[in-house]
């Protein structure tokens, strides 16, 4: 399958900043792409990039062949992006927000209107379509953001963490969209504070941090980074954190990693149950008695945590079964 996507080298900076630190990757086309990484890593400066909205500094992105910062008119046509936020015109019904950015794609008006009823009815806004959208809930206005960015059908679609801050029923109808988006041949790059979300949507997983690309792969292969499984355990009190982490190193497989926030410590090991055997008599025998405890195979979570040190600070979303509705 063919890189529809391929950034060389990008670095970006805002004053001392260096919000983009060398990053190279590459997105196959009909597939979805999923940026992880903590607040502030770079992700969505990347997107933007990818989008045309920024230049880069140094390096370049290639997008279906077109250098973006050189020819981002000759790409713009080909490709759309929904933020984090509803970009959309509250006085506005929700039909006109969509045909207004029929026209602003230059779509002929049949075309427009033909789209748009299309659109409403995927959305299922088709009993809302006529009224001002100032009246819509957050995730009608989300679906409706959505929606418009497909009026120009792209090639490529940039979502910037599509479902932040929607209920359950919302999120899971959007992961639905983006399953027939990409089904239907579009290329997907997503970003997301939903752990769940990647593992459930994504082909392929980059992890940023700190500006720079630290880890790829498909969510099983990074998992499968881990190696075994994971004993977490909680600490009664913080105070016991030292020797703790002392007592449990002879049991671990990777350095533990502490988490202020919980008061937990996450031991990745080899022998599974026998691992959590031996490391619960190391407690004991360290006169530590922890406040639960307990043994998993590793996630993208563990994954997250392992790589850049700290857990996802945000909600987990709920999960499905792929192909769920």
């Amino acid at each position: 399958m063919s890189k529809i996507i391929e950034v060389n080298n990008v670095v970006k900076t805002f004053g001392k900043v260096r919000a983009l630190d060398g990053v190279s990757l590459h997105v196959k086309e009909g597939k979805v792409y999923g940026l992880l990484g903590p607040n502030g890593a770079g992700k969505t400066t990347l997107v933007r990039h990818m989008a045309t909205l920024l230049t880069a500094d140094s390096g370049s992105v290639i997008v279906n062949g077109i250098d973006v910062a050189r020819h981002p008119d000759r790409i713009r046509s080909q490709i759309a992006l929904a933020g984090q936020y509803a970009s959309v015109d509250e006085f506005l019904t929700g039909r006109e927000n969509i045909q207004m950015v029929g026209r602003l794609y230059h779509v002929p008006m049949k075309e427009v209107r033909q789209r748009t009823s299309q659109i409403l009815k995927r959305m299922r806004l088709e009993d809302a379509a006529d009224r001002q959208v100032k009246t819509y809930s957050g995730g009608m206005r989300r679906r409706l953001d959505l929606g418009a960015s497909l009026i120009g059908e792209p090639k490529i679609l940039y979502l910037d963490e599509p479902t932040t801050g929607l209920d359950p029923r919302t999120r899971l109808d959007l992961w639905e969209t983006i399953r027939e988006l990409v089904d239907n041949g579009t290329t997907i790059v997503l970003t997301t504070q939903y752990l769940e979300e990647a593992d459930e949507l994504a082909d392929f997983i980059g992890v940023i941090d700190r500006g720079k690309l630290i880890a790829e792969g498909t969510a099983e292969e990074l998992k499968n980074r881990l190696g075994g499984d994971v004993v977490e355990f909680k600490l009664s009190s913080e105070s016991q954190k030292d020797a703790a982490l002392k007592a449990v190193r002879s049991v671990a497989k990777k350095k533990p990693v502490y988490r202020e926030e919980h008061q937990v410590i996450s031991v990745p090991v080899v022998e599974g149950s026998k691992s959590l055997l031996r490391l619960a008599k190391a407690l004991n025998d360290a006169k530590i008695e922890p406040a639960e405890i307990s043994l998993h195979r590793p996630s993208l979570d563990d994954v997250f945590l392992a790589l850049t040190g700290s857990k996802s600070s945000q909600k987990k979303s709920p999960k499905a079964k792929k192909g769920s509705s």
